[in-house]
């Protein structure tokens, strides 16, 4: 599922997020001003804090009921630089170890394991994460003539495991490889008037397995809050009986999203990214809008089409004000892309270079989209992928 997996990897980015943490096995006091300014920075510790650390984390998904909290126990383990057979010098993410048990205000829970590394010598990016959750989504019947959109809320038993190797190429920007999802699923259907419309028999108790590929350039400054440079990706799955799935499905995936200083503290961003299902995929792989301010899953189709423009000051020492906007569109033909009308949300948030070493910034953004407001715990970027 598209959302479950962006909420792996922010969490597990967001294990980064240290402080009312415990940390064992520190050799030596470790400052938490940075060496140059003074100002609160968190550098040092994600850079010596070696071993096992809980870090608490904020929900704040609104269609997890828009509020809870995680914990996130996990080890992290620093790679120095390498000299390559070019004699060029490569840097190397470090290694992150660990779980999280997470529970919202809806009454959703979910406990798994991730680990995120490099094998450095044949240069191979992984990922590999696993996960059960008792989770309650709600989701939309969008197309019911003469009607408003329909609210169903469901219940989903679910494990999930996904995976990603990338081998990276000669320029270290580049790269591209495999990866894997398995997602089996036990939907409880509350009593309705009406069962919801895009529920199909199988869909009750059913199994996913997709293979995919995914090739990427990642030419940013840094991979938490850039200042500049472009991201591109594209990755394509296919899941068919054959690889012990219920479903005959395809889906492609295209992103893009880039950042350029506009002046010297004005940084400019813009984010577009597509998303095409074909076959018969289940209703909750449907390709949905991904916008602050909007809940997931709350307009799906068989195609969507995102785009966001955000603007980021950094008006005072370490302090930034964020200003965003973006449109988007879900819909089953092209022919009515436009049918409804272009969904858009827009809003602003406050940022703290929280760890300068690694132009890290942190914050909260507040969101309006056609329906209501919503606001967000943001590590790194809201665009992290």
């Amino acid at each position: 599922m598209k959302k479950t997996k962006l909420l792996f990897q922010k969490i597990f980015l967001l294990v980064l997020l240290l402080f009312s943490c415990i940390v064992h096995g520190q050799k030596y006091h470790i400052s938490i001003k940075d060496s140059l300014d003074g100002a609160f920075d968190l550098s040092d510790y994600l850079i010596y804090a070696h071993g096992f650390i809980v870090v608490p984390t904020i929900i704040t998904e609104p269609a997890l009921g828009g509020f809870g909290g995680a914990i996130v126990p996990v080890f992290l383990k620093k790679h120095a630089p390498v000299v390559d057979e070019n004699g060029k010098k490569r840097f190397i993410n470090p290694d992150i170890t660990g779980g999280i048990g997470m529970y919202t205000s809806n009454k959703s829970w979910m406990a798994g394991a991730f680990r995120s590394g490099t094998i450095i010598k044949p240069k191979i990016l992984y990922r590999v994460m696993a996960g059960y959750g008792d989770m309650n989504l709600s989701f939309y019947a969008n197309n019911l003539p003469n009607q408003n959109d329909q609210e169903f809320k469901l219940n989903f038993r679910s494990t999930i495991f996904y995976t990603q190797w990338l081998k990276q190429f000669n320029n270290p920007k580049w790269s591209a490889g495999l990866q894997y999802l398995f997602l089996n699923s036990k939907i409880n259907l509350p009593d309705f008037n009406f069962p919801p419309p895009f529920v199909e028999p199988k869909d009750i108790k059913s199994t996913i397995s997709q293979l995919g590929v995914a090739i990427q350039f990642d030419g940013r400054d840094n991979i938490f809050t850039p200042d500049r440079g472009i991201r591109l990706q594209s990755d394509f799955f296919w899941s068919d009986n054959i690889l012990g799935s219920d479903y005959d499905a395809w889906r492609v995936n295209l992103s893009a999203i880039g950042f350029y200083p506009l002046t010297k503290k004005l940084i400019g961003g813009l984010r577009i990214e597509g998303e095409q299902a074909l076959g018969n995929p289940p209703f909750y792989l449907l390709p949905g809008i991904n916008l602050r301010g909007i809940p997931a899953a709350r307009y799906q189709g068989k195609t969507s089409l995102v785009t966001e423009a955000e603007l980021r000051w950094d008006f005072y020492r370490r302090w930034s004000i964020m200003g965003y906007g973006g449109l988007a569109s879900a819909f089953n033909d092209w022919d009515k892309a436009f049918a409804k009308p272009v969904v858009y949300s827009y809003g602003t948030g406050l940022r703290y270079l929280i760890a300068r070493k690694f132009k890290l910034r942190m914050g909260v953004d507040v969101a309006r989209g056609p329906e209501d407001w919503a606001y967000y715990i943001v590590f790194g970027s809201n665009w992290l992928r």
